[in-house]
């Protein structure tokens, strides 16, 4: 069996951050075939155009983080009815320079959790546009909005609630499917 490899972003930049919680039960939930590693982004600097003639090592590294995965997952929280700050940001220095577009035919995944009743439902329609913009195979069924209450996830990453389980479980399951789908069509060498 292929083993396809995940590169996630916490939208969150807080070590305690309950979408930090989600992702890490996500992982545990995964079926086998799949292999995360986080793509952190906390210390790029605020993208400006600037820096395309020669990108700083930070940036240079971050990219290769991406390029190592076959697809990415999104698990972010909703700051203001929209994407935090820190993940645009990042998003921005992925996509450039013009022409070097890190998310260009990568599958992608949205979810994200929130205390509030609608979970991230406005951020993740949201990130959904900024990742079509940039090129990027979207795994849209199914949408993964979770209202976090305390206790549904602890600290190991294990979700305490059976309905969750099986949800995330669901959604984990899928997204294997998306990716091997997508990765049949669009093989790892003809990304751009």
């Amino acid at each position: 069996m292929t083993t396809y490899k995940v590169g996630y972003f916490v939208g969150s930049l807080a070590k305690g951050s309950i979408n930090r919680l989600l992702a890490k039960a996500l992982i545990r939930l995964a079926p086998p075939g799949l292999e995360f590693h986080e793509i952190e982004y906390k210390d790029l600097p605020l993208y400006s155009y600037d820096y395309d003639a020669d990108y700083p090592a930070v940036a240079r590294e971050y990219k290769a983080a991406i390029a190592k995965a076959d697809a990415v997952l999104f698990v972010t929280p909703e700051y203001n009815r929209s994407i935090p700050g820190a993940l645009k940001n990042a998003i921005d220095w992925a996509s450039r320079p013009w022409g070097k577009n890190s998310f260009t035919r990568k599958p992608s995944a949205v979810t994200g959790t929130s205390p509030g009743a609608i979970g991230t439902a406005i951020a993740q329609q949201q990130l959904r546009s900024v990742l079509s913009f940039c090129n990027s195979p979207q795994m849209n069924s199914p949408e993964a909005y979770i209202q976090f209450k305390p206790g549904l996830i602890n600290d190991q990453g294990e979700v305490t609630d059976d309905s969750t389980v099986e949800f995330l479980s669901k959604y984990m399951k899928e997204l294997h499917a998306f990716i091997v789908r997508v990765r049949t069509v669009v093989p790892r060498e003809e990304q751009a």
